[in-house]
């Protein structure tokens, strides 16, 4: 067994919840508040040693601020430009309290508060603001999950790194609670269907754009699920449900690739086993798309 630490939706859920829906009003004030970049690349949460953070968002004047899911602190951590900063416990009691108690820290301040107040991704989705039911914060959960993004944040390092062509960041997508990374042929691809729970068909067809190999981990969050890593390929090309991935298997409910977090933690070596995951499921997708791989490929070291 690895030191990569215990996630279970069993034990974690609940916390797990408390986090995306957290982290989807931060994103979600982002995206009210930040001019779109491509794929919506400047709404995505950026892992730091901490947590899960925004990029800097303007505030009027001269001024900027970033929120913070700080992960050691267990708290909404708001940095100003003008050095003030403020904490917002995560305990809240629900996340209604939370949104509130959110926005009035962000008015105190005089920065944006205003942003879409119901969930994305998210089945049955109940607003931010009458969603009372109440809701655990466990501290332990909270530390394993940041934890296991430390843990795995090098592997995904590597596998973005070892891209030429025109690739994401390693970022956290809080809509459905995942961290990935996505790399491009550099080709356009046909007209996504859109069709995405809780997500805005126009911001689906724009994500999906261009072809796209993505390779992720999907802790759960508000779904009461066991976390996975996961790759898949856009457009799908033909024959790629049957190829052969290390250690991995196609679920046909998620249309990807899809290997279970408890195995990698189980390994002798989990960061090779999870490199060996997303190497060949790449390689098996980019190589029956016909991508040009000499072109858009590197070796991950410096020239």
């Amino acid at each position: 067994m690895s030191d990569w630490p215990e996630l279970s939706a069993t034990s974690d859920h609940e916390t797990l919840s408390m986090l995306h829906f957290a982290a989807q009003m931060l994103g979600k004030i982002r995206v009210a508040h930040a001019p779109w970049v491509n794929h919506g690349w400047h709404v995505a949460l950026q892992p730091n040693a901490r947590g899960l953070s925004t990029l800097p968002t303007a505030a009027g004047g001269n001024r900027t601020f970033t929120l913070t899911l700080d992960l050691c602190r267990h708290a909404i951590v708001l940095w100003v430009s003008d050095e003030s900063r403020e904490e917002l416990p995560l305990n809240a009691g629900s996340v209604a309290a939370l949104h509130q108690r959110l926005i009035a820290m962000l008015d105190t301040h005089d920065l944006p508060s205003s942003f879409n107040g119901v969930p994305n991704e998210i089945p049955d989705a109940v607003p931010f603001a009458r969603d009372t039911s109440p809701r655990e914060y466990d501290r332990d959960s909270a530390s394993r999950f940041r934890e296991a993004l430390a843990a795995m944040m090098p592997v995904f390092a590597r596998f973005r790194a070892g891209f030429a062509g025109k690739a994401s960041p390693v970022h956290f997508w809080w809509g459905s609670f995942d961290l990935s990374a996505s790399v491009f042929s550099g080709a356009r691809a046909p007209r996504h269907p859109g069709g995405v729970a809780g997500l805005p068909d126009r911001i689906a067809r724009e994500a999906y754009s261009a072809e796209v190999a993505s390779a992720g981990f999907w802790a759960g969050g508000a779904t009461a699920a066991q976390p996975f890593f996961y790759s898949y390929i856009y457009p799908e090309p033909d024959g790629y449900r049957s190829a052969g991935v290390a250690h991995g298997r196609f679920d046909e409910t998620y249309g990807e690739f899809v290997l279970p977090y408890r195995d990698v933690r189980a390994s002798t070596d989990p960061a090779r086993m999870l490199i060996e995951f997303f190497s060949s499921a790449y390689e098996a997708g980019a190589n029956l798309a016909k991508w040009d791989r000499a072109a858009l490929e590197r070796d991950p070291v410096a020239p």
